[in-house]
This record gives C-alpha cells, sequence and structure tokens, in this order.
C-alpha cells in the first residue's frame, strides 16, 4: 500500500469505524447515486472490488475499506 492508499484507508477508517462500506457509503464516497453504484456493479467496472453476501439478486454487498482506498488512490489526481 502506498502513502497516498494509507492516508485514504486511514481517513476511511476514521470516519466509518468498521472494515466494509455499504453500496449508498460507497455512492456517497464517490459522489454518485445509490443506482449509479447498482448500474456499475452490472456491467463490472466503475467500482472498486465489493463481496456479495449471498446469491440472491438483492444480496447485500460490501466495499472492503482497502479496496476502496486502492481504487481511490488511482482515480484521485493530487497535481
Amino acid at each position: 500500500m502506498n502513502q497516498q492508499q494509507e492516508l485514504i484507508y486511514q481517513d476511511l477508517q476514521t470516519r466509518y469505524k468498521k472494515s466494509t462500506l455499504s453500496k449508498r457509503e460507497m455512492a456517497h464516497e464517490l459522489s454518485i447515486s445509490y443506482s449509479t453504484i447498482d448500474g456499475y456493479i452490472a456491467k463490472g467496472y466503475g467500482v472498486p472490488a465489493y463481496i456479495k453476501n449471498g446469491t440472491a439478486k438483492n444480496a447485500k454487498i460490501l466495499f472492503p475499506i482497502i479496496a476502496v482506498a486502492e481504487f481511490l488512490s488511482m482515480t484521485i489526481k493530487t497535481a
């Protein structure tokens, strides 16, 4: 994990105090709508790696904070 990923990870960990984010929290972090998250998941791109709890169509989706930090570090321009 590089320094930028570490800073993002620590920020997310401090704000959410847990190891995963819900779809709603992920939408907030990306400043997009909840339904856009669903669309990106269906298309298979535009969101970090996620965990699907169960096999049902409406199974809960969770985004590990470490994957979110890696994803955000690749999408955020710093200079």
